[in-house]
C-alpha cells in the first residue's frame, strides 16, 4: 500500500490525539464547573457549549474561518503579532476537531461529576482536605470512568471529523489531509480500492474505541 496512506493515518491520529488531550483538560474543568457550581446562566452556557453537537460541521467551519482566518479578529491578531497562520495547517485541523468533539466530553464529564456523592466530598473536607486535594483524591477518581468513556468518544469523533476540518485545514497531502478527507477524494477520483482500505481502517479504529467507551460509560452511572 502507498506510503502516503500511512502518512495520512499518522496525521489523523496526531490531530485526534491533540484534540482529545485538549478536550480532556477543558471538558473536565468545564464539566466540573457546571456540575458543582450554581451561577446565573449556567444552563445557557451548557447549551452554547453543546451547540457543536447539533450544528452542521460546515457551519462550525465557517465560524472558525471568521474567527481564526487571516481576516478574523483572532487570526488577524495572531498573524500580525506573531506571524502565526492557523488556516491550512494541521494545527487548524486540531482546532476544528477539538470544537466539534467538545460536547461529547463535556456531557460525559458533567454527568460523571454529578454522580459523585457530595457527602463523600464533605467528608473529605471534614478530614482536612483542601479543594485541590479533594478534587484529585476524591472527586476525580470517582468520576474518572465516565470521563474516560467520554474521552474515547472524543477521540473517535475527532478521528472521523470531515466538514469543519476541510474548510479550515483544507486537503494538503502529508500536511492537512486526514483519513476522512482522503476517503472523499479517493471516491471522487474513482480510486475504489484506496477508498475501501481507508474506510476499513477508520471503521475498525472507531468500532474498537466505541466498544471500549461503552464498557466505561455505564460504570459511571453505577458508581
Amino acid at each position: 500500500m502507498d506510503v502516503s496512506v500511512w502518512v495520512t493515518l499518522g496525521l489523523t491520529v496526531k490531530v485526534a490525539a491533540w484534540a482529545t488531550t485538549i478536550n480532556l483538560v477543558l471538558g473536565s474543568g468545564v464539566g466540573w464547573l457546571l456540575a458543582r457550581r450554581s451561577f446565573v446562566g449556567r444552563e445557557f452556557v451548557d447549551a452554547v457549549l453543546t451547540l457543536p453537537l447539533v450544528l452542521p460541521p460546515t457551519v462550525l467551519g465557517y465560524y472558525l474561518l471568521v474567527v481564526i482566518g487571516k481576516r478574523g479578529w483572532l487570526g488577524a491578531w495572531l498573524h500580525q503579532t506573531f506571524g502565526i497562520n492557523l488556516i491550512f495547517t494541521w494545527q487548524g485541523a486540531v482546532i476544528a476537531a477539538t470544537i466539534v468533539a467538545f460536547p461529547l466530553i463535556l456531557r460525559s464529564a458533567r454527568t460523571a461529576f454529578e454522580t459523585v456523592d457530595p457527602q463523600l466530598e464533605q467528608a473529605g473536607r471534614v478530614l482536612g482536605l483542601n479543594e485541590w486535594a479533594l478534587f484529585f483524591r476524591v472527586t476525580l477518581p470517582m468520576a474518572w470512568p465516565g470521563i474516560l468513556g467520554g474521552t474515547l468518544l472524543v477521540f473517535a469523533r475527532a478521528l472521523g471529523e470531515f466538514g469543519a476540518t476541510l474548510m479550515v485545514a483544507g486537503s494538503i497531502p502529508g500536511r492537512t489531509q486526514t483519513l476522512s478527507i482522503a476517503v472523499y477524494e479517493a471516491v471522487q477520483a474513482g480510486q475504489d480500492d484506496m477508498a475501501t482500505f481507508l474506510v476499513a481502517i477508520t471503521s475498525i479504529v472507531c468500532v474498537t474505541v466505541l466498544l471500549a467507551a461503552g464498557r466505561l460509560v455505564p460504570r459511571a452511572g453505577r458508581s
